[in-house]
């Protein structure tokens, strides 16, 4: 099999005119041609079938060797040409300035499907923008972001896609949670899939070198490529464009609060332009109910990227999109009319999806006041947010209100504490939640069935991830290939894993991997 990489992106936009791989400021330039380190002894540890089709790899070819030196950097096949993106972006809410691919390197564009994918490595060694890093990925980061990245897509959540795990066969030093102990891991390579990885901070590098004319090179290239569907001239051509980003942000943000998922670290540099999810680091699964959970240790004292921030977090990163594309437009008006219009949709989105969660169809104040009880009463003592509401299926019209208690009570850490005032809430809350079941015209099937569509049954837990690397740093993939199975199919009971429609097992609360993470997990 020939690969025939496109060069769209490197055609059409402005390149560093250093080649030489070193650390510096880039200026007035959108990437850097650089080359993957060669690893010393590559092993494919897992692959992506579903990947593999989607964009056109046949068996033959994923069998070959050529095949691994793709997705490990070996080799780079005669029309490739990689690089290293450059862009800035604001980290926890402060300018930084120049950041750019300090670990990933663009393979290159392919068509198939009349689809456009950019190949990526993520861990493939240095470039000009690793600053004081190497550059490399380890195991455990890899094995998080490749099953990561499959989780979302089978949840229904916009997001980058994984094709493949390379073990690199070299030895890579970290220091997982930035406290002095630093240790040895194995290194590893993600190859990983999208439209393209273009995010905020590609418009923001340009507006902060006062680079207009590359700013309006990138956005139109962006919007030709992406958005063809815009087909206005002028400003109004930018104010689609970002109307369209905010949108599709918002409706991202929406799955992650659906379906309990956190970011991490929301930098603007890790909010992608096609309004999927980027850069799988620090992130997590709620498991108790908590707004202010983030998995993120290096935000653990200002929480700024916590559960029930996320969706003003996105709202900040667009304004800082709009400053940037502010120079292409020059009318502040239409930007905020957007801006505004994102806040409104998106309270009246999040009651919608919740009222699905809870299988209602109707809307109504009664029913808003049911999810702003149902959002205290969670909070009261620590309940699974996955079983909770997966749960919930159960309950039938003709339920008493200590029948549905009964029936959600495996979604309590701590039934024993569910006595008293927070019971009596629970009761008051389920005879409120059946009193308007009953007003709905959809039969208790019916709705299990709109339910069991929104709220997965299995998700890719923290503690999950961390046993599943923990036997591949001892060469033992089983876990890895059972949870990748598992997690094809997050909304089907699959009665054969029932183990993992699980809470947190005590010992993954404190542990690091299974609770505590950093920017390097």
């Amino acid at each position: 099999m020939s690969i025939q990489f496109l060069h769209k992106f490197t055609t059409s936009l402005p390149s560093d005119p250093i080649e030489e791989n070193f650390t510096r400021q880039v200026n007035n330039a959108a990437f850097s041609y650089v080359k993957p380190k060669i690893p010393s002894r590559p092993k494919l540890i897992h692959l992506s079938k579903e990947v593999q089709n989607l964009i056109g790899f046949s068996d033959d070819f994923v069998a070959s060797e050529a095949f691994l030196n793709l997705i490990s950097g070996a080799k780079i096949i005669a029309n490739a040409k990689p690089f290293a993106m450059n862009y800035a972006g604001h980290q926890f809410g402060n300018w930084s300035g120049q950041l750019g691919d300090g670990r990933a390197i663009v393979l290159g564009e392919i068509e198939h499907n009349n689809q456009l994918f950019t190949l990526q490595l993520k861990g493939a060694g240095p470039t000009p923008y690793s600053r004081r890093a190497d550059g490399l990925a380890v195991l455990r980061s890899s094995i998080r972001e490749h099953l990561c990245s499959e989780a979302m897509f089978h949840l229904g959540v916009p997001t980058t896609r994984s094709l493949s795990i390379v073990s690199t066969g070299d030895e890579v030093v970290r220091d997982v949670m930035y406290d002095g102990n630093a240790a040895v891991e194995k290194g590893a390579i993600v190859c990983r899939i999208a439209p393209s990885f273009i995010r905020f901070g590609c418009f923001e590098l340009f507006a902060s070198q006062n680079d207009i004319p590359n700013l309006k090179l990138l956005a139109d290239y962006t919007i030709t490529n992406y958005y063809p569907e815009i087909n206005t001239a002028g400003k109004e051509k930018y104010i689609a464009f970002f109307k369209i980003v905010a949108e599709k942000t918002r409706e991202l943000l929406l799955h992650w609060q659906r379906v309990g998922f956190v970011h991490g670290v929301m930098n603007t540099d890790n909010m992608s332009i096609h309004g999927i999810t980027i850069d799988y680091g620090p992130y997590g699964w709620l498991e108790d109910y908590n707004p202010n959970w983030t998995p993120n240790t290096t935000d653990a004292a200002g929480k700024r990227y916590r559960f029930g921030n996320q969706s003003n977090i996105a709202l900040w990163n667009l304004y800082q999109l709009a400053n940037a594309l502010y120079p292409l437009i020059e009318d502040a008006a239409p930007l905020e009319e957007i801006l505004n219009d994102y806040a409104k949709k998106y309270d009246e989105d999040f009651l919608e999806m919740m009222l699905k969660k809870l299988g209602i169809t109707s809307k109504n104040d009664e029913n808003e006041k049911l999810i702003q009880q149902l959002l205290y009463n969670l909070e009261q003592t620590e309940t699974d947010y996955t079983i909770f509401f997966r749960n919930l299926n159960q309950i039938e019209k003709t339920d008493t209100s200590e029948d549905c208690v009964v029936k959600i009570t495996a979604a309590f850490y701590k039934p024993e504490e569910v006595t008293d005032i927070i019971l009596e809430t629970w009761h008051f809350w389920f005879a409120h939640y059946v009193t308007l079941l009953n007003k709905e015209i959809l039969s208790d099937n019916e709705r299990k069935t709109l339910q069991n569509s929104v709220n997965p049954k299995f998700v890719l837990r923290n503690y999950m991830a961390q046993m599943a690397i923990e036997l591949a740093e001892k060469e033992d993939y089983s876990l890895l290939n059972e949870l990748y199975k598992l997690l094809l199919h997050p909304y089907e009971e699959q009665p054969e894993f029932e183990k993992w429609f699980a809470k947190r097992p005590d010992w993954a609360r404190q542990k690091i991997g299974s609770s505590m993470l950093s920017c390097s997990s």
